[in-house]
């Protein structure tokens, strides 16, 4: 019996071996990334969860995984600032927002230049998107296959089999929410474009543009009234961040209070996560919007 383990042992090892490294810096990323990757190889990610990108700080144990990854999968600058100048000049990068056709949600002006910083003047959460999703799935299995030709047939038909689960779902989800997208809402931060926008959500506004930047007192009252109107019906926070704010304006008001979690904190990473984590921001929505 050992002397079976062992040699299992030994397969598993060389197989590893054999299949590309591939380092993502965020989770969502990861769990798409997960699913090109079956039967070949794991992905691993940079960032917990619970941390921002925004301010994340590397530490030198981040710096050796990024050194030893064979492909490594970020946004760009606008998102995670603070590896732009380590990925620079690498081969074994790939920028989802230098993807050539991406379709990225234009931002307006107050997202940018605010103390100091630049946010770029596209929306970066792709991930919550049906066709930006498609299109940088194909990106990284285009990479994926490139870097590591031996398992260039497989990463094509995950990705085959992934697009085609992923069109399955927008149709299910359709179906969910179509009975609640007239009903107003509010959410932490500007962060749902793509999704509200494939469902045709009724977003009323959001309480800040970014999770750096506290909400304004005209923007506030404004929620409040439209929350005392009965415009709004539910108002969404977010588990990274403190919901004090939440509470101060819907207090003494009838609506709902949900949760939206951009990143999956709670999703453990597997083949499907990616699928289970929509379907989670689905049920969210579904549920504070009165859908039960």
């Amino acid at each position: 019996m050992k002397r079976i383990f062992s040699f299992v042992s030994v397969l598993l090892a060389a197989f590893s071996a054999n299949a590309a490294t591939v380092l993502t810096s965020i989770k969502p990323i990861q769990m798409i990334a997960t699913e090109l990757t079956q039967e070949v190889s794991q992905v691993d990610v940079l960032i917990p969860a619970n941390a921002s990108p925004h301010d994340y700080a590397l530490r030198p144990s981040d710096v050796k995984r990024i050194q030893s990854a064979d492909m490594i999968v970020w946004f760009g600058n606008d998102l995670e600032p603070f590896l732009a100048k380590i990925l620079e000049n690498r081969d074994s990068v790939l920028t989802l927002s230098d993807v050539d056709g991406l379709e990225l949600r234009d931002y307006d002006g107050d997202h940018h230049d605010h103390h100091g910083h630049d946010h770029g003047s596209h929306d970066p959460h792709f991930w919550l998107g049906y066709k930006t999703t498609k299109q940088v799935a194909k990106a990284i299995a285009a990479k994926l296959s490139r870097l590591d030709e031996k398992n260039a047939q497989r990463y094509q038909d995950n990705l085959a089999a992934f697009l085609l689960k992923l069109e399955q779902q927008q149709v299910a989800l359709m179906s969910q929410l179509t009975p609640v997208k007239e009903k107003g809402y509010y959410v932490f931060h500007d962060a749902y474009g793509y999704f509200e926008s494939d469902f045709e959500l009724n977003h009323l506004g959001h309480f800040t543009v970014s999770p750096d930047r506290k909400p304004g007192a005209k923007t506030l009252i404004k929620i409040r009234k439209a929350l005392s109107s009965k415009q709004a019906v539910c108002v969404f926070s977010e588990p990274q961040f403190t919901p004090a704010v939440i509470d101060s304006v819907t207090r003494g008001s009838d609506a709902r209070v949900g949760v939206l979690d951009p990143l999956g904190t709670s999703v453990v990473v597997q083949p499907g996560s990616y699928f289970q984590f929509r379907q989670n921001l689905a049920d969210s929505f579904f549920n504070c919007l009165g859908g039960v």
